[in-house]
């Protein structure tokens, strides 16, 4: 399954080592790494990228690692998602976009203390044994989450809770005197511009997400050439989890944006 992998050590060069572990992995056919990053907190707190994300077409397209994820870690954890169109936008997207939640980032916050050094990476393993060995060889502590459609689901909820809304003010409508019309017509107007501002997000996040999967699924086969047939059946298998995960995202986003029509169109 696609995760999200943070290993955090005692020092840069352990770090470098747990590194390079990964990639001899990735060679080996064991797991399949799509991008990375090295990171570093300084005595005062401050993350600092040490390596950025590959650049070769997962790296490129799912350089999340070394962004979103760092602000996230690097800011205030605990903060609170949800409650309005501005949480939906901002963290919620940046936590989706690092296929983490808010407890991921605390227990990976306190264990980044000043002085540490963690790897980010974008991983899909079959079983976990072969990457908390090899970490272990050099001291590191190894936090996952698998990667979840957190803001897919967040973005139906909200645009479904716009449409009920919408269908109400249109009922109170035919009963309301001139002066409610008008407040009910600027109440509506509200509505019309989250749910274009939500379809916009979920158009572009169909892009996105796109763009990732092709990305892994590029990374996938030049591994499965480079692999033994032995592997090359669990390397297969990764493809196809892929396919389904961004068949899964789109038909939920494409949801939302047929029940953001029904909202503006109202």
């Amino acid at each position: 399954m696609n995760k999200m992998l943070i290993a955090v050590f005692d020092s840069e060069s352990s770090a470098f080592k747990g590194l390079n572990s990964l990639k001899e992995l990735h060679t080996n056919g064991d797991m399949s790494l799509y991008a990375t990053a090295v990171i570093a907190k300084d005595s005062d707190g401050v993350i600092h990228i040490k390596q950025e994300a590959d650049k070769g077409p997962a790296g490129a397209a799912i350089g999340m690692v070394s962004g979103s994820l760092v602000g996230i870690l690097g800011g205030p954890v605990g903060v609170a998602i949800g409650a309005g169109l501005g949480g939906l936008t901002g963290l919620l997207f940046d936590l989706d976009r690092s296929g983490v939640d808010l407890q991921f980032v605390k227990d990976v916050s306190e264990a980044l203390a000043p002085g540490k050094v963690a790897i980010l990476a974008d991983i899909t393993e079959s079983w976990t044994t072969p990457v908390d060995s090899h970490m272990a060889e050099h001291g590191g502590i190894v936090f996952r989450r698998l990667r979840s459609e957190v803001i897919e689901d967040q973005y139906l909820r909200e645009v479904n809770e716009l449409e009920t809304e919408v269908a109400e003010l249109e009922a109170e409508w035919s009963e309301a005197g001139n002066e409610a019309k008008e407040k009910i017509h600027t109440q509506l107007e509200l509505l019309k511009q989250k749910s274009e501002l939500i379809a916009n997000k979920a158009t572009e996040r169909i892009q996105i997400t796109k763009s990732e999967s092709e990305a892994k699924i590029t990374t996938l086969r030049q591994q499965m050439n480079d692999s033994s047939e032995r592997r090359k059946a669990k390397i297969e298998k990764r493809i196809s989890e892929v396919t389904a995960d961004f068949n899964s995202r789109c038909t939920k986003l494409k949801e939302v944006g047929e029940h953001a029509k029904v909202a503006l169109h109202a």
